[in-house]
């Protein structure tokens, strides 16, 4: 019997279509787009078609789309070149973003470059937006990253109302939008957002490619220096493969939107209601309703002798998934993003993560080996 993989919020398999868009580029035009011969002129080519495409996807400027190897490399380059060049002296972000994020917030506070504010939660663990307001009400350059669903807990920013409030007070929003693009749609001309970061192999996309959106209305220096790829913000010669699969894993995603919105989000919901018919005492972290992040269903299970077994146990089942995010796994210090909640150490925390492929039938089995796992039958 296959294995089933509810793991999708850390990674997605590449969908063949993406890898069949892919190949020529890993076969025959191989030239270095810089180069001006015809071979580096086709791989170009592919770059130039590549921006282009995303750009008409997310209604911005191709010149607005910064390629990179993912959404860490894009979150640090904010924070840095926020610094650097924008004369930022202020960081408001919450306990919840990513670790690219907070270390990165962490360091440069550290280095006395400047300060950095945490949002208060909601007890569901959205950010309070009445505390991240006050916290706006400085004379100082202020930087808000906050993330626009969260890759564990589910918990939705409302980005818009964010970024009305960076807007009403001069600041620069940025937002790690990783676990949502191509998930939602998005008018980046419309929003108030100044940054967006994205990682392709959340939606099916490869591994090491993703970009950076920076507002064309922002001047920023070189990210990475040694050459003038990238308008001369990001040296190096470019994933020129990797930046094609991109593109068309968002151009398949945002193809048949409505129809992977309403199949995905009727798989957590199922699994919802077949956890709670089935396993007495399980709760859900952050939110869990239709509102929340329609990819991930953070479960918490009462306390066991198997708690430290229990991913494992799932495995021997043939389960794929995880007790937090991928950059997480095995930190003796579990979850920041559940210890931010103040959730119950002796409970059994486990994030179920929903993509395309995904099938009740895999609820239905998944639901069975919890119930021999915990000795429910």
């Amino acid at each position: 019997m296959e294995r089933i993989y509810l793991d999708n919020a850390a990674t997605t398999s590449l969908a063949p279509e993406v890898l069949d868009a892919m190949m020529p580029y890993l076969v025959n035009n191989f030239g270095n787009p810089s180069s001006i011969h015809a071979h580096g002129r086709q791989a170009k080519a592919g770059i130039v078609t590549s921006r282009k495409k995303i750009a008409k996807l997310l209604n911005c400027n191709p010149n607005e789309i910064i390629f990179t190897s993912g959404g860490t490399e894009a979150d640090n380059m904010v924070i840095n070149c926020a610094i650097r060049d924008l004369d930022v002296k202020h960081i408001i972000t919450s306990p919840i973003e990513h670790k690219a994020v907070i270390q990165t917030s962490q360091f440069k506070e550290a280095c006395e470059e400047v300060k950095v504010s945490i949002v208060k939660l909601q007890p569901s663990g959205c950010i309070d937006y009445d505390h991240l307001e006050s916290l706006l009400q400085t004379d100082e350059k202020t930087l808000v990253s906050l993330m626009h669903g969260n890759n564990e807990i589910g918990c939705i920013t409302d980005i818009e109302q964010v970024g009305g409030m960076c807007q009403k007070y001069g600041a620069f929003f940025h937002s790690d939008t990783v676990q949502t693009m191509a998930h939602y749609k998005f008018d980046l001309s419309a929003l108030p957002i100044d940054f967006a970061t994205c990682s392709a192999h959340k939606f099916h996309g490869p591994k090491g490619s993703g970009f950076l959106y920076v507002s064309k209305d922002l001047s920023l220096g070189s990210m990475i220096m040694g050459g003038g790829q990238e308008r001369n913000l990001r040296a190096g010669t470019e994933n020129v493969a990797g930046i094609v699969g991109l593109a068309k894993a968002l151009e398949e995603a945002y193809k048949d939107l409505e129809e992977h919105v309403h199949h995905i989000s009727g798989l957590k919901q199922y699994m919802k209601h077949q956890l709670i018919e089935h396993i007495p005492g399980v709760e859900f972290n952050g939110d869990s309703t239709e509102a929340g992040l329609y990819t991930v269903l953070s479960t918490s299970f009462p306390p066991s002798e198997m708690k430290d077994m229990f991913l494992f146990s799932l495995d021997i089942h043939g389960i794929s998934a995880s007790g937090g995010s991928a950059c997480s796994s095995g930190s003796d210090k579990g979850s920041h993003v559940l210890n931010a909640l103040g959730t119950d150490p002796d409970r059994i925390n486990i994030r179920f993560s929903f993509g395309r492929y995904n099938t009740k039938e895999e609820i239905d089995r998944t639901i069975v080996a919890l119930k021999k796992i915990l000795s429910l039958n």
